[in-house]
C-alpha cells in the first residue's frame, strides 16, 4: 500500500529563504506558482515574452523572465514545461545554471525516466505530480482544500530532499487532500498506461467502435452519438463521485444487468492482453523512443492522425448536436480556452490536465437512471 502524507508530515519552513523558478506559466504552473507564492513562498516565473501566457503571468503579478535567468536565480528550479520540450530548455538554460545544492522538480516523471534531462549528481531531483489539472488545484487552494499528488524523490544530493518535495507539495495544497510517495518510474509508467489503455485512448477507440457499429446496422449518427459518446459525462461523472459500484446503484437493473453480464465480452482476454502488450512497450522505453523520434521528425503521423479523426462522422454529428445544447457550449469555451493555455505556454502536465475533475449533480444521476 502506498505511503501517504498530510500537512502534519510536512513543513513550509523548509522553503524559507529559497527561491522557487517555475518554468512554464500554462495551466499547471500558473496552478502552483499562485499556491506557493500565497503560501508566502518567494516565487519566480519563466514565461517565453509575446505568448498568452506571458501576458497572464503579468496580470497575476509575475514579472516574468527567461528560463536562463530563472534558472540562475532559484534555488528551487520546477521544470513543468511539456515533456518533449523539457530536453531543450534543460540544455539551453537550465543546466548551465545548476550548482551544486540546488534542486530540480518535476510534475510527470517522463524526462527523467527516459534519459532526456540527465542532472548532475549534486542536486537534487524530485518529483511532485497534482492528480488534477492546475485550474482545480488552484481553485481547491482558494476553497482551503487540496488535490492529491504523487511524490517521488530520484536524487537525494543533500540529504533532505523528500522534505524539501513535502514542503513544495503543502506549498500547492496537496498536503491537505493527501500525497501518495512513488517513484519517477512508477508514477511515469503508470501514467502513460493509463493515457492509453483507459483514459484517451481507450476511451476515443471504443466511443469511435460503438458509434460505428450502430450507424454501420443501420441507425441515425445522431442517436448514436448521443448512446455512445453524450451520455458517457453522465457515467463518469457518478464513477468519478462513487466508484464504479457506486454508479451500478444509480442506474437501471437492466443497465446492471447489460454492464456486468455483457461488458466483459467487449473487454475480454484478448483486449486485457493488447493492454499487457502496451504496458511492454512503456516498461521497455519503445514507446517514449518513438514518440521522441515522432517529434523530433516534425510529428507527421501525429498530425495524420489528428486530421483523420477530425473528418470522423462521430465529429460532425457532435458538432451539430452540441450547437442544440448551449450549456455545453459554455463549458467547451473554457475547455478549449484551458487547452489553448497548455498549447501556447505552461506545457504542464498534460493530458494528462483537463482530466478527472467533473462533479456529479443531483440532477445529472437522475438523468443518467433515467436514460440508462
Amino acid at each position: 500500500m502506498a505511503r501517504i502524507y498530510y500537512d502534519q508530515d510536512a513543513d513550509l519552513g523548509v522553503l524559507k529563504g529559497k527561491t522557487v523558478a517555475i518554468i512554464g506559466y500554462g495551466i499547471q504552473g500558473r496552478g502552483q506558482a499562485l499556491n506557493l507564492r500565497d503560501s508566502g513562498v518567494k516565487v519566480i516565473v519563466a514565461q517565453r515574452q509575446g505568448g498568452p501566457n506571458y501576458e497572464i503571468a503579468k496580470q497575476d503579478g509575475f514579472a516574468p523572465v527567461s528560463a536562463s535567468d530563472a534558472a540562475k536565480k532559484a534555488d528551487v528550479i520546477l521544470l513543468l514545461a511539456q515533456d518533449t520540450l523539457q530536453k531543450q530548455i534543460y540544455q539551453e538554460s537550465i543546466a548551465p545554471n545548476l550548482r551544486s545544492g540546488k534542486a530540480l522538480g518535476f510534475s510527470h516523471g517522463f524526462a527523467i525516466l527516459y534519459g532526456l534531462v540527465k542532472p548532475p549528481k549534486d542536486v537534487d531531483v524530485v518529483m511532485v505530480a497534482p492528480k488534477g489539472p492546475g485550474s482545480l488545484l488552484r481553485s481547491q487552494f482558494l476553497e482551503g482544500k487540496g488535490v492529491p499528488a504523487l511524490l517521488a524523490v530520484e536524487q537525494d544530493a543533500s540529504g533532505k530532499a523528500k522534505q524539501l518535495a513535502l514542503a513544495w507539495a503543502k506549498g500547492i495544497g496537496a498536503t491537505r487532500a493527501g500525497v501518495l510517495e512513488t517513484t519517477f518510474k512508477e508514477e511515469t509508467e503508470t501514467d502513460n498506461f493509463g493515457e492509453q489503455a483507459v483514459l484517451c485512448g481507450g476511451v476515443s477507440a471504443l466511443i469511435k467502435a460503438g458509434f460505428e457499429t450502430l450507424v454501420e446496422a443501420g441507425y441515425q449518427p445522431e442517436l448514436a452519438y448521443f448512446e455512445c459518446l453524450h451520455e458517457l459525462k453522465l457515467i463518469t461523472d457518478m464513477i468519478y463521485a462513487s466508484g464504479i459500484q457506486g454508479m451500478r446503484k444509480r442506474v437501471s437493473d437492466t443497465a446492471k444487468w447489460g454492464d456486468v453480464s455483457r461488458g466483459p465480452r467487449v473487454i475480454d482476454a484478448r483486449v486485457k492482453e493488447t493492454m499487457r502488450q502496451l504496458l511492454r512497450e512503456i516498461q521497455s522505453g519503445q514507446f517514449a523512443k518513438e514518440w521522441i523520434a515522432e517529434h523530433e521528425a516534425g510529428r507527421p503521423n501525429f498530425t495524420r492522425l489528428m486530421q483523420q479523426d477530425d473528418q470522423h462522422l462521430i465529429e460532425r454529428t457532435g458538432a451539430k448536436l452540441r450547437a442544440m445544447m448551449p450549456w455545453i457550449g459554455d463549458s467547451s469555451q473554457q475547455l478549449a480556452a484551458s487547452s489553448q493555455q497548455q498549447k501556447q505556454g505552461s506545457r504542464g502536465r498534460r493530458t494528462h490536465d483537463a482530466r478527472r475533475t467533473t462533479q456529479t449533480t443531483p440532477k445529472r444521476q437522475q438523468a443518467a437512471r433515467s436514460r440508462a
